[in-house]
């Protein structure tokens, strides 16, 4: 064969290996122009193409503005005429088949008969994040599902990013939320850090709208006032049912502020004051018999004691036999213990009030200090604790139970917060059903 002839043959090969591969990208960066005109549109704008770049295993496309449009300043967003335009900016959008994707724009700066000259304000962008909004809701979608390293490595970007979106969305939520007329609250507090470092968690807890409301640092007097002081003083006045627990600092505000609410005292706060008191006299006793040389029936019997018995294990149970054969401090505490459980059953406050008054002085002439203790809490709380039926048992303290149980499987699950502001951040984020900025697609 000829060397003319052979060079022919190769282009002929060339060009319909060639041209397939060069029809399918054009016929992809259609694609993915269309997709992008019609879910993430933006009047005076036009995507023009889009290219990809194998070094960087990325997408990039660019976008112009339209003919005549006008920039809008990022001050007053008001339009103005175009000043002139600066360097190519890139605009990280949601990933695709793998490959990064970015925008890239040359921003105008605008000539603003107000403002004067400024950076032009883009729909697709907030401020100087090198983010897309749509791409900062799609991070922060993920973020409140995984971990923020989780979703940085699923989406191979870093943990800043990840953060800095979950921060977008919380900031845009809190400047856009209603907290319209709060009826019924919930305040406690978890612990987040060691050497008692705690945080104050205040729920609202009404029928069709749970959620958190406020997150403040420590258990202070000084850090519940911020929660009032939020909120402000006509929506306190309207507020008719708080669940609290017996921490005075809570009770003298929520008196001081809510003054038409009814205050319910936490049951789980004052069921597990009881079971200390069980407690101590089951391990004050137990020590005793030791000492006198008696055999050590107590060994073993502190969850016989304290869980209910519809909870006990079948080796539980039989331990539990044995310990009520003996005549024993531990066991007419118990007895006692038991016997209160009847309180919550009572549907009428002044049926509830007469048990409880009656059992106060049973339990008085017991001789058993820590019931008594116990005892005496309960009498300087009785009306706190009799709200729990005036409010027809419609609230209490197991909805903010389990909205801190929410709280700390985030902690958990991030192995902790090196600083409060990120745990913050978390909280609202996750608990707070915060508003995002709406799109014209969602991106899930």
């Amino acid at each position: 064969m000829s060397g003319q002839n052979w060079r022919s043959l190769q282009e002929s090969l060339s060009s319909v290996t060639i041209f397939p591969l060069f029809a399918l990208w054009m016929f992809l960066v259609m694609l993915i122009t269309r997709l992008l005109n019609e879910c993430y549109h933006f009047p005076g704008f036009v995507y023009k193409n889009a290219r990809l770049s194998e070094s960087k295993k990325s997408v990039e496309v660019e976008v112009r503005e339209r003919v005549r449009s006008k920039p809008i300043c990022s001050v007053c967003h008001k339009p103005g005429s175009c000043y002139d335009h600066l360097s190519c900016r890139r605009f990280e959008f949601i990933p695709l088949w793998g490959y990064a994707v970015f925008f890239l724009y040359y921003m105008r700066r605008v000539n603003c008969p107000t403002c004067g000259v400024k950076v032009e304000e883009v729909p697709w962008g907030t401020g100087k994040h090198t983010l897309c909004n749509a791409y900062m809701l799609h991070l922060a979608y993920w973020a409140r599902k995984l971990s923020w390293k989780e979703t940085a490595e699923s989406f191979h970007t870093s943990w800043d990013k990840v953060v800095q979106s979950v921060q977008y969305v919380v900031e845009w939520g809190m400047a856009h939320r209603e907290l319209g007329t709060i009826r019924a609250i919930g305040v406690d507090e978890i612990q987040y850090g060691k050497g008692h470092q705690y945080v104050t968690l205040v729920y609202q807890i009404e029928a069709g709208c749970i959620r958190l409301l406020w997150v403040g640092k420590d258990r202070t007097l000084e850090s519940f006032e911020k929660f009032f002081t939020m909120i402000g003083k006509e929506l306190s006045e309207k507020i008719e049912f708080v669940c609290s627990d017996m921490w005075k600092p809570y009770l003298t505000l929520i008196e001081k502020h809510c003054t038409n609410a009814l205050n319910i005292l936490d049951r789980f706060h004052v069921v597990a004051k009881l079971n200390k008191a069980l407690d101590e006299v089951r391990a004050s006793e137990a020590r005793k018999l030791v000492l006198d040389g008696y055999e050590p029936v107590l060994k073993k019997s502190r969850w016989c004691l304290l869980k209910k018995p519809g909870n006990l294990t079948d080796n539980q149970r039989v331990k539990l036999r044995e310990v009520l054969r003996y005549n024993l401090k531990s066991v007419r505490a118990y007895l006692y213990k038991e016997d209160f459980q009847r309180f919550w059953e009572y549907d009428s406050p002044v049926w509830a009030g007469k048990f409880l008054d009656q059992w106060c002085k049973d339990v008085m002439r017991s001789k058993i200090d820590p019931l008594k203790k116990f005892v005496g809490t309960l009498r300087n709380h009785r009306e706190l604790l009799l709200n729990y039926f005036r409010a027809k048992k419609a609230f209490s303290s197991g909805v903010v139970e389990g909205l801190n149980n929410k709280a700390k499987v985030t902690m958990r699950k991030a192995y902790g917060y090196k600083t409060y502001e990120m745990l913050e951040l978390s909280l609202y984020h996750v608990l707070g059903k915060l508003p995002e900025p709406e799109l014209s697609h969602r991106f899930y």
